[in-house]
Order: structure tokens, then C-alpha cells, then sequence
């Protein structure tokens, strides 16, 4: 069980290394007014995109994994089931941003960098949380 938990942390920070990092290409991009540019990030934030996503699903398998075999104990943990709320969050939040992928390279892209620059904390407060919620164990 200890390999997996190891495995899980790992997957888990390179997870979010690309959560916090994609967005970050997101304010570059709605700052700048150059196609070449443009051009660049739109590479840059497609290759993170494909590279990221695979390491969110192991992320996701090794966490049902764990769960699985601590499910007895966790099934009535409330801290758990908002841990579990914050992820599907967290889910929605990279598949969003796979949506404003294309739409930056389609230079659809109608909001400002300010914009993005709020957009980019919402895995911080997500990691934030659920670290109290698996460290702390509030509600237990």
C-alpha cells in the first residue's frame, strides 16, 4: 500500500505542476499581440496539455486504487467524499482547459490576462484543500 501511496504523490505533483504551469502560458498568450507568439504558446500549451493528461489519469487509478482497499474506513469519512468533490472539480478544471487550448488557437480567445491570472489559482485553493482535508482530517 505504501508503493501506491508513493506512486499516487508522484503522479499527483507532476498533475499539478501542469495545472499550475497551463494557465501561466494562458496570461502570456492573452498578453501578447504578436501571431508568432501566439503560435508558440498554442504549441507550448498543446504538447503540456498531452503530456499532463495521461499523468491525471494514473493519478485518478491510483487514488480509485487506494480507495478500493481502504473503502471500509473511508466510505463514511466526510472529509473524504469533499477531497472527492475538489478532484472532480479539479477534473472539470484541466478539461476546461483543454477547451481554452483550442480556443486560443483558434484566436477565439476574448478575455484578458488579468482574467487568467485569477484563473490560475483556482488548483492552488484545490491543493490547498485537499491537503487539509487528507493531512488535517477535519469532520473525522
Amino acid at each position: 500500500m505504501l508503493w501506491m501511496k508513493a506512486f499516487h504523490v508522484m503522479m499527483m505533483t507532476s498533475w499539478f505542476a501542469g495545472l499550475f504551469y497551463l494557465p501561466r502560458l494562458f496570461v502570456y498568450h492573452a498578453m501578447s499581440d504578436k501571431a508568432e507568439v501566439h503560435a508558440q504558446l498554442s504549441i507550448m500549451e498543446g504538447k503540456l496539455y498531452r503530456f499532463v493528461t495521461p499523468i491525471m489519469y494514473l493519478t485518478i487509478l491510483s487514488g480509485l486504487i487506494l480507495t478500493y482497499w481502504q473503502w471500509d474506513y473511508l466510505q463514511d469519512e466526510l472529509w473524504y467524499a469533499l477531497k472527492v468533490a475538489v478532484v472532480v472539480f479539479l477534473v472539470s478544471y484541466h478539461f476546461y482547459c483543454g477547451h481554452l487550448i483550442k480556443v486560443f488557437a483558434a484566436g477565439d480567445n476574448a478575455r484578458n490576462h488579468v482574467f487568467y491570472r485569477f484563473f490560475n489559482e483556482a488548483p492552488v485553493l484545490g491543493l490547498i484543500a485537499i491537503l487539509i482535508f487528507v493531512l488535517v482530517r477535519p469532520f473525522s
